[in-house]
């Protein structure tokens, strides 16, 4: 019987010539993430082991992006032991604040990820880089230690799910609505320890930033990884940001799958998630709830292809009087783009305002968060209750098009509806 995707870079990576779901292996690393809020557990953890030295200075990333700038003395502290941690032990790949951006964007950005890499983060949307043809899933910051000192850790091999988009996509509609409807469909536990595969036409003619949102959000519906196999598209990408080799690994025509679900592309429209779980998706045109804030960002939705959606929607209009617009380039180089293309101008002229690379409205860290009461449409991934401020606030999850026109009608919109 054949293996899919997943199977093949978790055996490859264990030493064997072929894994079956349920096995248990351990498997070398070849890039481990921490963050400002994951990593300092795991840096207290690792030096608890006594030892003196990483497994490897390139291996490792340490993205401080959830409260950067620093917002508070905690968040300075926290920073703080990440730039000494890795001052002291020569990790190559930190990146603080100038250089620094929200870490699902910028490691792709830095080519770091590349086909066929099984790459481990604590932080639970470390899903996002199966969109280049990698294992990748989040962990906790004790195994994110482990690795960090023997460059290997353990897994339960998954059963996979393949999820078949055919057709072309409609006007307005993205990878953000692709996922969405996914999860509308099976649920925030449907996919539950599973490597959900995403493949078709549709997936064909996505944009890699498509896919990236869409990987990022497999965590949403219980996955462990989201994956996709590196077409032309990603393989371009790669190459045009890093020289390493890498595998591209596809899925035999016998593989097995615990269940296979097949979607017209072109039957989905915008969506919107309401609150309080991901899976709640509605039609943008059928809402019209009052919105108090927009945020446009994230690590789902921040990269340049999406402020540019945001700015052709804005483009000579105005952001409703009683709505804040809030956007955040991803990274330090999306920033740079946008800016040179006059994107900041449209934002700024409608009244809205540009931040620095940063998570900060999306987890209620800084940048936004909601008072009692209010609700937000987000270009984020959660909307869980308190996730972006007050217990008694609302997040609408959606995709950066529907954001830009809830903003300027201040509820939530179609984009046709500005016609």
């Amino acid at each position: 019987m054949g293996m899919t995707i997943t199977e093949k870079i978790l055996a490859a990576h264990c030493g064997r010539d072929r894994v079956e779901p349920g096995d248990l292996i351990e498997a070398a690393v070849d890039l481990v993430l921490g963050n400002d809020i994951t990593a300092p557990i795991a840096i207290k953890e690792f030096e608890e082991l006594g030892i003196d030295r990483v497994f490897d200075l390139e291996k490792i990333a340490l993205i401080p992006d959830h409260f950067t700038p620093n917002k508070d003395i905690k968040s300075a502290e926290q920073v703080k032991m990440l730039r000494d941690f890795s001052k002291k032990y020569g990790i190559v790949h930190f990146y603080d604040v100038g250089r620094v951006g929200v870490e699902h964007a910028l490691l792709p950005e830095l080519g770091l990820v590349r086909p066929g890499m099984l790459i481990i983060g604590a932080d639970s949307h470390t899903c996002t880089y199966g969109a280049l043809g990698a294992f990748s899933t989040g962990v906790g910051s004790t195994d994110m230690a482990a690795a960090m000192a023997t460059g290997r850790t353990w897994f339960k091999v998954p059963e996979s799910m393949k999820f078949v988009f055919s057709g072309k996509l409609a006007p307005y509609v993205s990878g953000k609505d692709l996922i969405l409807h996914t999860i509308g469909d099976i649920g925030v536990d449907g996919a539950l320890y599973r490597a959900m595969e995403f493949t078709g036409t549709a997936i064909a003619d996505l944009s890699v930033e498509g896919r990236l949102t869409m990987a990022n959000m497999a965590i949403e519906a219980g996955g462990k990884n989201g994956i996709f196999m590196a077409d032309g598209k990603a393989e371009e990408y790669v190459k045009s940001r890093s020289d390493c080799a890498y595998t591209v690994h596809a899925s035999d025509a016998g593989a097995r799958y615990a269940e296979v679900r097949e979607y017209d592309a072109f039957g989905i429209e915008p969506l919107v998630a309401y609150p309080h779980l991901p899976e709640n998706t509605k039609p943008a045109r059928e809402s019209g709830v009052k919105i108090d804030q927009v945020v446009i960002g994230s690590c789902t939705n921040g990269r340049i292809e999406d402020l540019r959606v945001a700015a052709g929607v804005l483009r000579g209009r105005k952001v409703h009087r009683d709505v804040r617009l809030i956007v955040i380039p991803a990274t330090q180089a999306i920033y740079a783009q946008a800016m040179k293309e006059g994107l900041f101008e449209v934002f700024l002229e409608a009244e809205g305002i540009v931040s620095a690379p940063t998570c900060g409205p999306c987890l209620g860290g800084h940048m936004g968060i909601l008072a009692e009461g209010e609700k937000c449409v987000a270009t984020t991934n959660r909307n869980f209750v308190g996730r972006m401020g007050h217990p008694k606030s609302e997040v609408y999850l959606a995709n950066p098009a529907v954001a830009a026109a809830s903003a300027v009608l201040g509820r939530i919109a179609h984009p046709d509806e500005l016609r």
